[in-house]
């Protein structure tokens, strides 16, 4: 895809946040500041607000994970501070004041600019900014759809060009409707006599907007992409779609394990179960067993599961690795090459597990992304089938702690949280020394180490990389550069690790033989601990940490 297609895609999808409950505190906060101030105040708060999102964004991410900050206490204080803004406007008192120190902040750049700035323009720059910082947690989640097409570029520019993109596309409405707004006040009588008033109106319904929002349950409606209905009756579809939609075609395959090609056309009459996954994610890996369990008990009653393989890492679009994941995992069912994410993005796919679910004429009528409600997916399976409701038990239990150290990249396109005592080098050999601390949920390195795009790579023996985690159990994706075995020695708190070992690791040891996920610790019990691995060889190949329950 070239490298403005996706951010115009981008500048879309921010332009239909504006039928986004979320959007609801932010559009009377535009408009009652659009009045105020010159004709050009309107254009200033929109690029006051572009440019501080897009800046924000691109920042915050990296701030929050090093400060271990969990994003829903980020998104709440977000509400707070537009909670805030909206006492302002009830407020004669604090709307003077906040009036006073904006065009006092907007007086100095009057000063640099020159004497044209008495149209607003500054003033409305900084009330924009302030909108963009405060908005942008609230609309985190809704965010995550542009963020996976942000993993997939390959340089910052990129990654920054989509998420200006995004917060233009999310500007062009609101200064469409601040015009409008603002032209229909300055021309009808009653507005300009009771300006205070419909300012206090604009403050009272951006806190009923607030209340909405918290009280709406914002992870099923607000911040879900796959907008679903309630649970439907015990014989029928949960949780369906409100608007089924044609199954998207099979795209770009580049090759069939245990299948011929198939086609969606060629499956009308049978029940498909769409599973996106990638062999080294170790959600995918948790939900396999249901899915080979699926296809045991209703291939014969007429259900057709397909996985599409859609890598995250360059080793995974090796077919023969995901031949070897396919054997291990018990995988009978056809699995397609997604190598290049053309059936993946066909299908606007975000998520590493995601299940779609398509009835007899070719629709998708139920999607669910990430782990858990295996129930409700069977019991669909089963009323699309014909059967009666499932009786065996899928009952899960969570993997998920809200303290878990989160995912943790190691390639410099997508690194976080490392805290070495040397800047880090891009796709050159450098020695690195560990620092006297690593803070919560950091990692360092040292010895020589070569850090590219995805993946760290040992250049020298005896090199070690040390996590700080928070979790249960810790994965690492691995690999050698050579497809030479290397053996790994793991330390858990400065000594060799023993019955906190996870099931890869023998007597201290794990032997990379190939490229795949890694089971380093196993605790019984969700706690902190220090992590440190030790190649006995160059050639060691580290990727990304993950963590579960």
């Amino acid at each position: 895809m070239s490298l403005f297609i996706e951010p115009i895609l981008a500048f879309f999808e921010g332009m239909a946040l504006i039928i986004s409950p979320c959007i609801l505190p932010i559009l009377p906060l535009v408009l009652s500041a659009s009045i105020d101030g010159g004709r050009r105040r309107p254009f200033g708060i929109i690029i006051g607000f572009s440019i501080a999102f897009s800046l924000f964004t691109f920042a915050s991410r990296k701030l929050v994970n090093l400060l271990g900050i969990q994003p829903e206490i980020i998104q709440y204080v977000s509400l707070i501070l537009i909670a805030l803004f909206a006492l302002i406007l009830l407020s004669n008192k604090l709307s003077e004041k906040f009036n006073l120190y904006t065009q006092n902040i907007a007086n100095i750049g009057g000063k640099v600019s020159g004497p044209n700035n008495q149209d607003g323009l500054m003033s409305g720059i900084i009330v924009g900014s302030l909108i963009g910082l405060v908005w942008l947690p609230c609309a985190g989640p809704i965010l995550a759809v542009v963020l996976v097409q942000i993993i997939r570029q390959q340089t910052d520019f990129q990654s920054f060009l989509i998420i200006l993109f995004f917060a233009i596309g999310s500007g062009v409405p609101m200064l469409i409707i601040s015009l409008i707004g603002r032209k229909v006040m300055k021309k009808i009588n009653f507005f300009t006599k009771h300006a205070t008033k419909i300012r206090k109106v604009f403050g009272i319904i951006i806190l009923l907007s607030i209340v909405f929002i918290v009280t709406n349950t914002q992870a099923q409606f607000l911040f879900s992409s796959d907008k679903k209905t309630m649970e439907q009756s015990s014989s029928g579809l949960q949780d369906a779609l409100d608007k089924p939609y044609p199954a998207p075609a099979f795209s770009d395959i580049q090759g069939w394990i245990n299948s011929n090609p198939l086609e969606i056309s060629g499956l009308k009459g049978k029940v498909v179960l769409i599973d996106f996954w990638t062999y080294s994610c170790i959600n995918c890996i948790r939900t396999l067993p249901y899915i080979t369990k699926w296809d045991q008990k209703y291939r014969d009653k007429g259900l057709v599961i397909i996985g599409v393989h859609s890598p995250e890492f360059e080793f995974e679009k090796n077919i023969n690795n995901v031949k070897a994941a396919v054997l291990s995992n018990n995988i009978k069912y056809p699995v397609a090459l997604d190598s290049n994410l053309g059936t993946w993005i066909n299908f606007n796919n975000s998520y590493w597990p995601a299940h779609y679910l398509i009835d007899k004429n070719g629709q998708v009528v139920y999607t669910h992304f990430g782990e858990g409600k295996y129930d409700v997916t069977e019991n669909n399976i089963r009323f699309l089938l014909g059967m009666d409701k499932a009786t065996t038990d899928n009952t899960e239990t969570s993997n998920f702690n809200f303290e878990q150290t989160p995912e943790t990249y190691l390639g410099f396109a997508r690194a976080e949280r490392y805290v070495g005592e040397q800047l880090p080098v891009k796709n050159t050999s450098a020695k690195y020394e560990f620092p006297i601390n690593i803070s919560n949920n950091s990692w360092a390195l040292e010895g020589n180490w070569k850090i590219e795009d995805e993946k760290i790579t040992s250049t020298d023996k005896n090199a070690s990389l040390r996590l700080n985690f928070k979790a249960k159990k810790v994965f690492l994706v691995l690999g050698t550069a050579n497809d030479k075995p290397i053996d790994v020695k793991i330390l858990f708190n400065n000594k060799v690790i023993n019955d906190m070992a996870g099931k890869d690791v023998h007597n201290g040891i794990i032997t990379v033989n190939q490229h795949t996920l890694y089971e380093l610790i196993n605790q019984p019990e969700f706690k902190s601990g220090f992590l440190e691995i030790q190649s006995s060889e160059p050639g060691l190949e580290a990727y990304a940490f993950t963590f579960g329950g």
